[in-house]
């Protein structure tokens, strides 16, 4: 009796799989030194595919349901074994099972900022991140090309190479977007449709449906950032010269206080920024005309932009070469276009003559 319950226990009538671990692409049915017997019972969930491999041969792929072994359901199956007419029982074969239900909230990012041609800034360091969902939809690809034989393959193991697969496509696709990066992060979704366009074919070539893709933050560099808060700002002042002093002066009035607080020099500071003693005779009339007192409402107003032209008008000459290297510099970072740097480089030039 214990020797028929031995014999018995080596053959399959149920071959299921109940998915008790989440994250499980795919599971081979363990077999060890079972055999299936003709008839066996054959149960696919649902979010579930299994399949028949034969000698290293993909043979019958079945979708969800319940099935009874025979010749007739196994087709391809009998064909590999050389089956004319007759079921042959009990036999071998290896069975996998697969999950199709969506992996969901997959994170991606770029663990380096990544170059990208920009049409306002040409060539742009950015960092991004987000999230995508994907499910098994070709068993027989995602068999041959990456989970193979192995017992078990989860999400985990693949998670890397999805990881780079994306990171290999986010050039393109802001590219494909049209969107410049100033309007990137305003529009996060049109960059998310470009990208999960663009990683579609990529995906389905190993045997995954991509089902969904986030964008869920794009930002620069902190030093690109800084640059970008300064063209920013230039381009609120436009090509006023005497507002752009004034963002300049602005700009520089924490650089002034930390040095003076260190005992450096204040003037040295305000020549490096491109102001000199321009900037100086500027905060000179304001602070006189503040303690003064209250002059009449048109005069007030008229006297900054007088001021300005004054002392635009006594800047020395290496006053303002000084002045155009730093121009230079702003429009070689980018922070000034080459109409915005021509127009003050003209207007400048004018105090030489």
């Amino acid at each position: 009796m214990a020797l028929m319950d031995f014999i018995k226990k080596q053959f399959i009538d149920i071959i299921q799989w109940t998915e008790e671990n989440d994250g499980t692409l795919a599971w081979r049915y363990p077999m060890r030194d079972m055999e299936i017997q003709n008839g066996a019972t054959l149960v696919v969930r649902e979010s579930q595919l299994a399949m028949f491999v034969n000698e290293g041969k993909v043979a019958d792929v079945f979708m969800p349901g319940t099935y009874k072994l025979t010749t007739q359901t196994l087709p391809v199956l009998t064909y590999l074994k050389n089956w004319d007419k007759l079921f042959e029982s009990p036999f071998k074969s290896d069975v996998y099972f697969f999950s199709t239900r969506q992996q969901i909230d997959q994170k991606w990012g770029t663990p380096q900022p990544i170059t990208i041609r920009d049409t306002d800034f040409g060539m742009v360091r950015l960092r991004a991140f987000g999230n995508y969902a994907y499910r098994v939809a070709d068993p027989k690809l995602f068999h041959t090309e990456i989970s193979g034989t192995r017992d078990v393959y989860t999400v985990d193991d693949v998670d890397g190479q999805l990881r780079g697969i994306i990171l290999q496509h986010i050039s393109t696709a802001i590219a494909a977007s049209g969107v410049p990066f100033l309007d990137l992060a305003a529009n996060q979704m049109i960059f998310a449709d470009a990208l999960a366009k663009d990683l579609t074919p990529a995906l389905e070539k190993i045997g995954l449906k991509l089902e969904g893709m986030t964008v869920q933050n794009v930002s620069l560099p902190e030093e690109l950032q800084k640059i970008l808060d300064q063209k920013i700002g230039m381009g609120m002042v436009g090509n006023d010269m005497g507002k752009f002093m004034q963002y300049q002066t602005a700009q520089s009035i924490p650089k002034f206080a930390e040095s003076a607080g260190q005992g450096g020099g204040i003037a040295g500071d305000a020549m490096g920024l491109g102001a000199g003693v321009a900037l100086g005779q500027v905060l000179a009339q304001n602070l006189q005309q503040g303690l003064q007192g209250g002059a009449a409402a048109q005069a007030s107003q008229a006297a900054p932009a007088a001021a300005a032209a004054a002392a635009a008008a006594a800047m020395k000459p290496e006053e303002v070469m000084a002045t155009l290297e730093k121009l230079g510099e702003l429009k070689s970072k980018g922070i000034l276009t080459q109409e915005e740097f021509d127009a003050k480089k003209t207007e400048l030039l004018k105090k030489l003559v």
